[in-house]
């Protein structure tokens, strides 16, 4: 749906994004990663056509982007703002209909809404006496109102409580199995594995890794596999032979757990074949690196500040 080619933006000296070349396919959820700084917020803003880029050129369904792709997209910024003097349901109006809808279908969408998500009761309320979580949602709603294709999330779970954040990782998924594309900008590496299916992470103003979000778990695994057996130990390890290293045993319950690399040129059916003969097997599962561990290990452990700022599990 969207196709990034060579972007690149300055600001004086500093160059915010340097070459950024990827896609974001649609109807998925694209997650934009990256620590504090790393140019997300640039490429947001020159996708939403709130500034330009020097170089590159932005393509939507195969066309370059215009004023009128605007129309087509929602956008929730990271800083968030409502007028605190105005009525909520007077605001959300307001706001649907400088996207273009008429005052009664405005209406109607957002009279739906608020009864779905049971905030009727504060149509009539003032902004200022919402809660952060309900002001939050009350944007979140007049974002996705008009049912743009493309839908553009910059942290949309901050400050949330873990119910309403399962309200909106829901929601988030229900748009998407109706065939909207989602970008979500975020530091929650939970949510990326939770939520998305393709990601970019950007670093220094570059594009540092690009692709299948199950497809770059597997690439950056180890060839470590977590074997549950019942039996002895040493006969384990003695079937093991140098068919793969036994990196540790947790032992304790009913089945012991085994951790085991995969020897060079070993496969894993060559790993089970003695042992199964030596032990009874219950169960093995390839141990496959978290998005959290991926992120650390290509931004670089030499720059701890710069990873961890605003990151959480």
């Amino acid at each position: 749906m969207l196709h990034l080619e060579g972007i690149v933006k300055r600001y004086g000296s500093h160059t915010a994004l340097d070459g950024i070349t990827m896609d974001v396919p649609p109807g998925q959820v694209f997650g934009l990663l990256g620590p504090n700084g790393a140019g997300k917020t640039t490429l947001i803003r020159i996708i939403t056509r709130i500034t330009g880029p020097d170089e590159g050129t932005v393509t939507l369904d195969g066309h370059p982007m215009g004023p009128e792709d605007v129309a087509r997209m929602g956008y929730l910024p990271e800083e968030r703002g409502l007028y605190k003097k105005m009525k909520v349901g007077e605001q959300s109006l307001y706001l649907a209909q400088l996207k273009g809808m008429s005052k009664a279908e405005a209406t109607k969408r957002l009279k739906a809404w608020f009864e779905r998500w049971e905030m009727s009761a504060w149509w009539n309320k003032k902004v200022e006496e919402l809660s952060k979580g309900m002001a939050q949602k009350v944007q979140f709603i007049t974002t996705v109102l008009h049912e743009p294709k493309l839908l553009i999330l910059d942290e949309p779970f901050s400050g949330f409580d873990p119910i309403n954040a399962e309200l909106i990782r829901a929601e988030i998924l229900r748009l998407r199995d109706a065939g909207v594309t989602v970008m979500l900008s975020t530091h929650s590496m939970a949510s990326v594995e939770e939520l998305c299916d393709n990601i970019g992470l950007i670093d220094r103003s570059r594009l540092m890794l690009h692709g299948n979000v199950r497809e770059i778990r597997k690439r950056y695994g180890a060839n470590v596999y977590r074997i549950e057996y019942k039996g002895s130990r040493v006969a384990f390890a003695n079937a093991l032979g140098f068919a793969g290293e036994l990196i540790e045993v947790q032992e304790g319950g009913e089945y012991s757990v085994a951790k085991v690399k995969l020897g060079k040129g070993s496969t894993v059916n060559d790993v089970l074949r003695p042992i199964i003969s030596a032990v009874e097997v219950h169960g093995v599962q390839e141990e496959v690196p978290r998005m959290h561990d991926i992120f650390i290990k290509v931004v670089g452990e030499t720059a701890p500040e710069h990873v961890t700022a605003g990151m959480t599990e």
